[in-house]
């Protein structure tokens, strides 16, 4: 996971969060902290969070074992894809006989 998408991950559980206290309490946090629904600081923060969702979509489609090989850094493919590579021993082996 780059920098970008945590920033994201971030954001969406900011945005859950405020979601949660809006389905249990009715209290809307990012209005009440930023000055209504209409504040233009709010509607940033809820575009940004809208953002970040797009950014994680990505995210869904990253297989357990992909995401293992990334942070170990182990996602290294030296072969090439038309042709099987050659021994070096091969040729020597060769000459000899």
């Amino acid at each position: 996971m780059n920098t970008i998408q945590r920033i994201a991950l971030v954001l969406l559980i900011i945005g859950g969060l405020n979601w949660a206290l809006i389905g249990l309490f009715q209290f809307d946090l990012v209005a009440s902290i930023f000055g209504g629904q209409d504040s233009i600081l709010s509607r940033i923060i809820y575009t940004l969070v809208g953002i970040s969702a797009l950014c994680c979509l990505p995210l869904l489609f990253v297989t357990d074992k992909d995401e293992r090989e990334i942070i170990r850094g182990k996602n290294l493919d030296y072969s090439t894809e038309f042709a099987k590579e050659n021994d070096p021993t091969e040729f020597t082996n060769n000459k000899e006989k």
